[in-house]
């Protein structure tokens, strides 16, 4: 059986947009092939361990420069690593460096999560060079949304090897079960008679949740943003600037089960995303899967390519905090039209998003991809 070796940042139990999506991918082909993970340990130590049955490797790290881990180990595990061929998923600098000191020789993919944007000088004087090379020898470049590859600049001189592969979701592990319901009667009960909006997502800039909160200041909604990050103090100070405190719950990061109830007692999920490092959104898929109509942001990107305008949501010009708060007022106003985009959201959902549909991409993509005979 072949080899897939993915190389990515970090792995779960660390979290994390691209984290979630290499899980998936190393179960989602479970029967076809062999999945593998390196990936960069939060700590000095070097780790080999078996998560749910997948091999990860967590190379120990020195440091980091802004958010890119450091590990002088990287180079020589990514040439010792014994593999069919290479999944490197970006972005990812010291990845991207360590494949070109190394020269594996297996072929390489790259799965294209999302652009760099307004890079500072080290990523224009060090990244740029070092993902041109490697993105010239990959064989076949991966992404979420065909949005994504018309708009990223980055992919502009590869459009001949882009493969869209839509990411999948598990709507089983969103149904609303009577613990579920239980739940969420109980947080309505809490937050009285205003229309619940739901945030989830990491607090960082691009998320817009300043612009969420400025929206929701001139609606009369209540709000619960879940999530953690270095951004959260800055936006709790805003919100209480806007005597916002008795309307706006920071939740900080959540368990599944209480994530799971807070869609099903919200009345809408907002993503307020200011700039293209928002790619896809993933978080619209579990929304819609609950049944819930999404605001999302007009952003290149594949946001509002998930969230359709005026079928499964509204989508607003991103930073627009008055277009924002106009689209919460009308889904506020209206539980009629709730209920069709969310139905409409959830069919979406089990149409284009499935994991049997995502399983079936990656296989044919896989079988481009693998030449036919191994080097592991």
């Amino acid at each position: 059986m072949k080899t897939i070796l993915h190389v990515g940042k970090f792995y779960p139990p660390v979290p994390g947009g691209m984290e979630h999506v290499v899980e998936s991918l190393c179960h989602v082909n479970g029967g076809d092939v062999v999945n593998r993970a390196l990936v960069f340990n939060a700590g000095p130590r070097t780790v080999a361990e078996v998560v749910e049955g997948i091999e990860v490797t967590r190379i120990g790290t020195i440091g980091a420069a802004g958010s890119v881990p450091i590990a002088p180990g990287f180079p020589a595990a990514l040439r010792r690593a014994r593999a069919d061929a290479i999944v490197l998923h970006e972005p990812n600098p010291w990845a991207l460096l360590s494949f070109t000191l190394a020269r594996p020789r297996a072929p390489l993919a790259i799965w294209f999560h999302s652009e760099v944007v307004r890079p500072r000088l080290q990523y224009a004087l060090f990244y740029h060079p070092v993902a041109r090379a490697a993105y010239r020898e990959a064989r076949r470049i991966v992404v979420s949304s065909p949005a994504l590859a018309e708009h990223a600049a980055a992919l502009t001189p590869h459009r001949d090897r882009i493969t869209v592969i839509p990411f999948g979701l598990d709507a089983s592990r969103w149904v609303e079960t009577p613990d579920r319901r239980a739940r969420a009667a109980a947080i309505r009960a809490r937050i009285g008679d205003r229309p619940l909006l739901l945030f989830a997502g990491r607090m960082v800039p691009y998320k817009g949740v300043d612009v969420l909160l400025r929206a929701i200041a001139e609606t009369d909604v209540t709000a619960v943003l879940v999530g953690h990050g270095p951004s959260r103090d800055r936006w709790q100070a805003l919100a209480r600037e806007l005597n916002l405190d008795d309307r706006v719950t920071f939740a900080g990061e959540v368990a599944h089960e209480s994530l799971a109830s807070l869609y099903h007692a919200c009345d809408m999920f907002v993503l307020p995303s200011i700039t293209r490092a928002e790619a896809f959104g993933y978080v619209q898929l579990e929304a819609m899967a609950c049944g819930k109509p999404v605001i999302s942001t007009r952003l290149q990107s594949g946001v509002p390519w998930v969230n359709r305008d005026g079928e499964t949501g509204i989508t607003v010009p991103p930073r627009d905090a008055g277009a924002l708060r106009d689209a919460i007022a009308t889904l506020a106003a209206d539980s009629g039209l709730r209920a069709r985009m969310g139905a409409a959201g959830r069919a979406r959902v089990a149409a284009e998003f499935s994991m049997t549909r995502m399983r079936h991409a990656v296989s044919a993509f896989y079988r481009d991809l693998l030449p036919e005979s191994g080097h592991g």
